[in-house]
């Protein structure tokens, strides 16, 4: 399984640490190309590979960690999306929703990616808690999965546990991702929640 993240900014570099930090190799590109990111592969070591965005949308599983309607420049960008999964950690706060036909975010995201298989994860919570430990005396830090695609939630699961995290399933994207999803100027209930799950 590759694993490639989409997006350097605040969110895009917590996710980069979580991957060096657990010894998973990961590209990671933006719209800027490799040289820009020189400085954060070299800091971060050599789990982390400098890719152009093209090169980082042949991954298995794509994290893309950029601006809200930024997707649909990286969407134009892949020959294909058929078979890929892509986790979401856009949010679409401020968007109206007439711009989004009254859909959740994530299900516009969806529509520019055919083929894809969209997993809503990572979101919630901001850049500065991403960064942290996920294990702490409090347990694991909870990170909520919604998709439409059960086989591609496992996988994310699994990715998940691997970073250190505790996944936890909502169901689908229009019924319980609706509960990590911002809504024109209103958040959802469970975004910026910081939940923990203790060990059994």
């Amino acid at each position: 399984m590759t694993y490639s993240i989409v997006g350097t900014g605040n969110v895009g570099k917590a996710l980069a640490l979580q991957f060096a930090r657990s010894g998973i190799l990961f590209g990671i590109a933006n719209t800027r190309g490799p040289d820009s990111i020189a400085p954060l592969a070299e800091e971060l070591g050599d789990k982390v590979v400098p890719m152009t965005l093209q090169e980082a949308l042949k991954a298995d599983v794509i994290i893309l960690a950029v601006p809200f309607w930024a997707h649909r420049e990286v969407a134009k960008a892949a020959t294909t999306w058929q078979g890929k999964i892509v986790i979401d950690v856009t949010n679409a706060y401020g968007v109206p929703l007439s711009d989004l036909d009254n859909l959740p975010s994530s299900a516009i995201v969806a529509k520019a990616l055919p083929g894809a298989h969209l997993v809503k994860a990572f979101n919630h919570l901001p850049a500065g808690v991403l960064k942290q430990e996920p294990a702490t005396a409090a347990g694991r830090r909870v990170i909520f999965l919604s998709s439409d695609d059960e086989g591609a939630t496992a996988t994310v699961a699994a990715l998940v546990e691997k970073l250190g995290y505790a996944p936890i399933s909502l169901g689908k994207i229009a019924e319980g991702g609706q509960l990590v999803q911002a809504r024109d100027k209103s958040w959802a209930p469970l975004i910026f929640q910081d939940l923990f799950k203790k060990e059994q």
